[in-house]
């Protein structure tokens, strides 16, 4: 048996792996590629940020009560990663494509030589998450609990 004080810990961190490792078989299935450096990657399906402040609030409100007020701080915390995750990152992944092809546009018409090295740096596009990868790390985050509740409870 755990302490039951590393239960929220131990539930948070378990709902970020299994999420994370989860990314690898589910782009596989999408796309027929196997990628398991999708393992260290943000973005995608699932959303281990969902599935661990989930985690972590189901898990404070089961110890602590629903009642109490770190319950409400980490919910409220969770629901303001989980809108960053699909919102924010998200049109900042977006925004970033666009401009890398504004680049490729620009170098293709032959017209402006950008030089500087900074046109040629490749930024990461996928920061944040569509909503279903958000739905899909709540969920994972909503089962971890109680699965793993009967250890620390």
């Amino acid at each position: 048996m755990f302490p039951s004080s590393l239960y929220p810990l131990i539930t948070a961190f378990f709902a970020f792996l299994i999420a994370q490792c989860l990314k690898v078989p589910f782009f596989y299935f999408q796309t027929g590629k196997w990628a398991p450096k999708l393992i260290c990657a943000s973005g995608g399906f699932p959303s281990s940020h969902s599935s661990t402040v989930t985690a972590l609030t189901l898990t404070i409100g089961m110890q602590e009560g629903f009642d109490s007020t770190i319950f409400a701080v980490t919910a409220v915390f969770s629901c303001i990663v989980m809108y960053d995750a699909c919102h924010v990152r998200y049109y900042s992944g977006k925004g970033i494509e666009l401009v890398q092809e504004l680049i490729k546009d620009i170098k293709d018409s032959g017209t402006i030589t950008l030089d500087s090295p900074l046109y040629s740096q490749n930024l990461k596009t996928v920061l944040g998450h569509k909503k279903v990868e958000v739905l899909g790390g709540l969920i994972i985050g909503l089962i971890l609990p109680f699965l793993l509740a009967p250890i620390f409870l």
